[in-house]
């Protein structure tokens, strides 16, 4: 792992402070939304950044699982 930081948008942010990442973009059906089709990603303190690509969405969730060290075993590999 290069660093603790992953890029949202024009942002670097420090992977601890992630909270969660959206599965779904964002959909309110307000015209004037500007965050429409976006990720949300849920920083701690209440606040959020959005990706605005699928793929840089999954660019994070991917940061987020090389820093945590991956999955782990699955119940086939045993040490569960």
């Amino acid at each position: 792992m290069n660093s603790i930081l992953c890029k949202v948008d024009d942002k670097h942010i420090p992977l601890y402070r992630v909270m969660w990442v959206a599965d779904l973009p964002h959909f309110c059906g307000h015209e004037d939304c500007e965050k429409e089709g976006h990720y949300e990603v849920r920083l701690e303190q209440e606040e959020s950044v959005w990706a605005v690509s699928q793929h840089e969405r999954d660019s994070i969730l991917n940061a987020l699982e090389t820093w945590r060290g991956g999955l782990g075993p699955t119940p086939e590999q045993g040490d569960w």
